[in-house]
């Protein structure tokens, strides 16, 4: 009997919800019945904030499973997604490494060198001007070396995002990385940059959501889209050994001379072009973008205790990391492939995968950063050694705890919580999975007033409505097509700060006029590639009226929420014979700086109008679904 009792103990404690991260065990204990809500209350706020959006149904199942084992299942993201990997496999680029990809997707640019190189075009055929002309000559050079222009793979990276959100079954893996993404952003519209944005997200982001912050850190720092997009390859220094025996080596000054003095004899065809390059190089040195940036806006904050000094400080350890030569045609490329293992080390090159450390442009004078010294003297180590101070600073741990407490509690979240969380990265040296466990056994993210207090962004809200429909998306072009339109071009934001976490940014009438449109467009068949079936959301039965489809809709779609607000606001929409029309009329003389409240009114106005003049309702069931999606309430989450 005692056994038994023993066992019975035993799998009672077993059986309660933990992850553990390194040699800390944190148990998952969801205060959500302290703060009133149901379990249905609390798995679909679970839901809102730690997937891209409710499916029809699934506010069951987590409550069935329990919301502690649902959470646990997601923090360890191992569920199978054959359905989702089947769908990916058409994208050749996602198995690619750097190397193959940019010698593959080529920029214009790129594509019109290659073909003047192998003699496929003539370079006096080349005319920009001619713009049909110019296409046709990259076509041309494409066939021939089956190359692929660059806006290709660009398309693939969007696709993949797209049907990752909607269809992952590791729903918190895939917000993870779309928040990681965004606070170590790098963006497509930098040209040095984009051929290596794919890799990016797969190698430097997704692989770290749950681990250790200063893994993700070192792991964006040296991946090229990063050393490239905030211009950390470009920043060297002479300040070292070898560049000063290179100096004064005998053989080096007398070819020195002998080249400026070809250089300076203007008879010689090419030499302005030759020249203009030599300036360029010797005004090479310190660049501090990413020193910068990665201060302000990766660990510290811009209120985090560094100064201007500090900046130059970490630019002047940070030299010499760059981006090993991969374009099988630069000069660059042929000069590392002929060293071998001793003349790399003789040169103070050291090559890690795509990331390229160069002794001789770094740094070796001694450094102060953030009060502690280095001596300069090892190389490579000292920027790691860097960027793990900068990782493991109690700012850091502020700076993060806040900007998880905005993505996933509130725009205002309390200090008390922040603190919370910044203690739990202090204790388990940054880890993401310590802190999202800290953070829902927080009463504050239970809390009624976080309720639906977040805002959508425009790619939330369009993967939940897709989520939300069980649409299927043959084309996911279309959706990122929407999103831009709606004021988010995924991966195009041309700051390192990523898209703005706040309500302010993405709510204005124009916004909410493109939701309005994207969910009617959306529920009556109108996005190409992309199919929905409303019936079979009601069960296949067919709402008599349109209150009646406006009630059963609200249900299905906004599932957990109290409607009678909502579906007051939207009756007048919803038996109107022309609504569609009546929202175009309405934003086309609402100006930009009306909210949501001063556009509904100029949409209700034009209702009233038309019902005096005796017009009937006849709404489709697809017309009041794109309401509801467009409503206010669908906004939130």
């Amino acid at each position: 009997m005692w056994l038994k009792r023993s066992i019975v103990v035993f799998l009672l404690i077993a059986s309660t919800a933990f992850i553990p991260a390194g040699p800390h065990t944190f148990n998952i204990r969801m205060p959500y019945q302290k703060a009133g809500l149901t379990q249905e209350q609390a798995a679909a706020h679970l839901l809102n904030r730690f997937s891209f959006g409710i499916q029809p149904g699934q506010i069951e199942e987590v409550v069935k499973m329990g919301l502690e084992n649902w959470l646990q299942q997601q923090l360890e993201a191992s569920l199978p997604d054959t359905e989702l990997e089947k769908r990916l496999n058409v994208f050749d680029a996602l198995k690619m490494n750097n190397e193959v990809i940019v010698n593959t997707y080529l920029t214009p640019a790129q594509i019109i060198r290659l073909g003047v190189r192998e003699k496929i075009i003539r370079n006096d055929s080349i005319n920009n001007a001619d713009r049909e002309k110019y296409r046709e000559e990259l076509a041309k050079v494409m066939r021939a070396s089956g190359v692929k222009p660059v806006q290709e793979l660009h398309r693939q990276l969007v696709n993949q995002k797209v049907l990752r959100a909607l269809y992952s079954n590791n729903q918190l893996k895939e917000v993870l990385t779309d928040f990681w993404f965004n606070h170590f952003n790098v963006s497509l519209t930098k040209g040095q940059s984009q051929q290596y944005v794919m890799s990016y997200e797969r190698d430097a982001i997704r692989p770290y959501v749950f681990g250790n912050f200063k893994d993700m850190l070192l792991a964006t720092a040296k991946h090229p889209a990063m050393l490239e997009y905030l211009d950390n390859a470009l920043s060297v220094s002479n300040d070292n050994e070898r560049a000063r025996r290179q100096q004064n080596n005998a053989m080096f000054r007398a070819a020195r001379e002998r080249a400026e003095a070809r250089l300076n004899d203007t008879s010689m065809p090419g030499n302005a072009l030759v020249q203009q390059a030599v300036a360029a190089r010797r005004t090479q040195g310190l660049n501090e973008n990413y020193a910068r940036e990665v201060m302000e806006l990766h660990t510290l904050g811009v209120d985090g205790g560094y100064t201007q000094k500090d900046v130059t400080e970490v630019a002047r350890a940070l030299t010499g990391w760059s981006v090993r030569p991969m374009y099988k045609n630069g000069p660059a490329m042929r000069l590392i492939e002929n060293l071998d293992e001793t003349q790399m080390k003789r040169r103070g090159l050291m090559v890690d995968g795509d990331f390229l450390f160069r002794g001789d442009k770094h740094d070796e004078g001694e450094k102060l950063i953030l009060g502690k010294k280095y001596n300069g003297k090892d190389g490579y180590e000292e920027g790691v050694a860097v960027l793990n101070t900068l990782a493991s600073h109690t700012s850091t741990a502020k700076f993060i705890a806040t900007k998880l407490a905005i993505r996933f509690v509130s725009d205002e979240p309390s200090q008390a919580l922040i603190k919370t969380l910044a203690n739990t990265y202090q204790q388990t040296d940054g880890n993401i999975k310590a802190m999202i466990i800290a953070m829902v056994n927080h009463p504050d993210f239970w809390s009624k007033n976080a309720l639906r207090e977040k805002i959508k962004s425009p790619f939330e809200f369009a993967i939940s409505a897709l989520r939300a429909t069980k649409a299927q998306v043959m084309q996911p072009f279309q959706v990122f097509n929407w999103c831009s339109k709606m004021g988010q071009r995924v991966y195009y934001y041309q700051a390192p700060t990523g898209f703005p976490d706040r309500a302010n940014f993405w709510i204005n009438s124009g916004a909410l006029l493109n939701r309005m449109n994207f969910g009617l467009a959306l529920a009556t068949q109108k996005i190409p590639g992309v199919r929905v079936n409303l019936l079979a959301l009601n069960n296949y039965h067919e709402p008599e009226s349109a209150d009646e489809a406006l009630r059963a809709f609200s249900k299905i779609l906004l599932p957990e929420r109290d409607h009678e607000e909502n579906i007051r606001r939207l009756t007048a929409m919803v038996r109107d014979v022309n609504v569609e029309q009546k929202i175009v009329a309405a934003a086309a003389k609402t100006k930009n700086n009306k909210m949501e409240e001063e556009l509904e009114e100029d949409i209700k106005s034009q209702i009233t109008r038309d019902k005096e003049e005796g017009k009937k309702e006849v709404t489709s069931m697809a017309q009041v679904v794109g309401i509801i999606i467009g409503s206010p309430e669908f906004q939130r989450k």
